[in-house]
């Protein structure tokens, strides 16, 4: 059988390369308009699935619904800690209120789906290659991303306000939209330190 190889793609390998992530809170206009967004979610959608069970689903947060969900965490915040000090709770109430500052938020839900052979684990994380998806594929469209987590992806309260159901996760929450400038690159591992190739034991 002749198998069939694809030259390489040096824009795309040059993209995976230099793929970093960006400040939420510098992260502006533009953002993906629709068309762009279906597209990135399709990027997206396409991860391994064992036995495609779709374990996962995405909830857009965009337009006026930033400032509103924002306010309503910000509530929540306010009401779940009253032991706090005034002022250190005001102070984190009012980053959860700018949570998202980016023109596009893509929550990514985990939902294992219940009563198949196809361990919870390897659906979770399918659910963040969904999440990675999305980062390099904000990236080849010339946008800028980070994916987070945190308060708003972990409490229960902010999870139903984000609009997460019974057994339901918040794998990410991928911010999407263009940087004022390109961000400098970060240390990065040391490949070396953490490659082995197999031997046998013993």
């Amino acid at each position: 059988m002749n198998h069939v190889r694809r030259p390489a793609s040096p824009d795309m390998l040059a993209a995976l390369e230099s793929r970093r992530s960006v400040s939420a809170a510098a992260l502006g206009a533009p953002g993906p308009d629709a068309d762009e967004t279906a597209r990135l979610l399709a990027i997206a959608a396409r991860v391994p699935d064992h036995a495609m069970l779709v374990p996962w689903r995405f909830i857009l947060i965009e337009g006026e619904a930033r400032g509103r969900v924002g306010a309503l965490l910000a509530d929540a915040y306010r009401a779940g800690n009253p032991q706090m000090a005034p002022d250190k709770r005001e102070k984190f109430a009012g980053i959860m209120s700018r949570l998202f500052p980016a023109p596009l938020a893509v929550v990514v839900v985990s939902r294992p789906a219940p009563g198949t052979m196809i361990p919870d684990f390897e659906q979770e994380l399918s659910a963040g290659a969904v999440c990675m998806n999305l980062l390099t594929g904000a990236k080849a469209m010339g946008f800028h991303a980070i994916w987070v987590t945190g308060w708003a992806a972990t409490h229960g309260e902010a999870r139903r306000i984000l609009g997460l159901g019974e057994g339901e996760r918040v794998a990410g929450i991928v911010h999407v939209g263009t940087a004022a400038e390109e961000p400098g690159e970060r240390p990065r591992p040391d490949l070396a330190a953490l490659t082995t190739r197999w031997a046998p034991p013993g």
